[in-house]
């Protein structure tokens, strides 16, 4: 029996098997270094859980999965992320029977723990309002230069954000050349190569001319950091955007650049905007990935209704 990879911590190559799954995942489907990252930890859990069992790969059968789900659920995970485990375990068995390497997809049987579909959270226009306020007074009067372009970059940050839908993983790592722009929009290469358009407001414009003069011209990002990347991380932003959010009067687990990015679609849906220009905008590969948004759309319809239809009046 081939010994599985060991836990996520394991910094041993991963079994033959798995790094050609990887590696097929970011040849042919796109896949950036966190997703693979993602991937190889949850096949290194199920790879352990076989271990435990005394299972060998080849003699995996629809019964050992549904045997690894008790074994998440007893474990205390989540329906959504037993769910995103299952994804990948069954991606993998469907990678090894498509490749020859197994005679069967076990995993074809099998299905997966029930999810409710959870809503994005939402702020409103309002609360956007609030926020831009915020970041906005405090550039205006920041009491030292180095709190000024701090300010002005959070305004940069969430101008951009909220005019562009931006994935923050796009925001963070737009190069110093696209603050510099005279076009009335940025040219994105998104998840898998996948290019598109954006939209920038003026507002947002003007915010990026305004944290331009501050950023070194010798460096190659628009939001330059000490990191390993060399540019601002995620992790940065969501952090210094709590604060931002306390002084909004905000709660702060509502608050985070994901969640401008949601408040994005959906107050473009809120205004009329058709779900496949929203789906362009956000750069979902699938109309199904965007769907998540259609509650917004079942109350404008009910709003349409209730306002139009000639035998609502009473």
């Amino acid at each position: 029996m081939n010994a599985p990879v060991g836990g996520g911590g394991d910094l041993r190559s991963p079994r033959p098997e798995v790094a050609d799954y990887l590696d097929m995942l970011a040849a042919e489907r796109g896949a950036g270094i966190n997703t693979v990252a993602a991937y190889r930890r949850d096949l290194d859990d199920y790879l352990g859980f076989l271990a435990r069992a005394g299972i060998d790969l080849a003699e995996v059968d629809a019964g050992t999965l549904r045997a690894f789900l008790v074994d998440l659920e007893t474990r205390g995970l989540k329906a959504s992320s037993a769910a995103r485990r299952l994804s990948c375990v069954r991606g993998f068995h469907k990678f090894l029977y498509a490749e020859g390497a197994a005679e069967a997809d076990p995993s074809v049987a099998v299905s997966g723990p029930r999810k409710g579909r959870s809503l994005p959270k939402v702020l409103s226009i309002a609360e956007v309002d609030r926020l831009l306020t915020v970041v906005q007074a405090a550039a205006s009067a920041s009491e030292s230069p180095s709190a000024g372009r701090r300010a002005r970059r959070m305004v940069c940050l969430l101008e951009l954000l909220y005019a562009t839908g931006l994935r923050v993983s796009e925001l963070v790592a737009l190069p110093r050349a696209a603050g510099a722009t005279r076009e009335r929009y940025l040219f994105i290469k998104g998840k898998g190569g996948r290019e598109r358009l954006v939209p920038l407001t003026e507002a947002a414009r003007t915010a990026m001319a305004a944290h331009l003069a501050a950023v070194p011209e010798d460096t190659a990002w628009l939001f330059p950091a000490d990191s390993d990347s060399g540019h601002l991380t995620r992790q940065a932003f969501a952090r210094d955007l709590k604060p931002v959010a306390l002084q909004a009067g905000l709660r702060q687990d509502r608050v985070s650049p994901h969640v401008l990015r949601h408040a994005f679609a959906s107050h473009l849906l809120q205004n009329g905007a058709d779900l496949r220009i929203v789906q362009e905008l956000l750069g979902h590969a699938d109309i199904s990935t965007t769907q998540i948004y259609t509650h917004v759309l079942d109350e404008r319809l009910k709003a349409m209704v209730r306002d139009l239809h000639p035998l609502m009046d009473g």
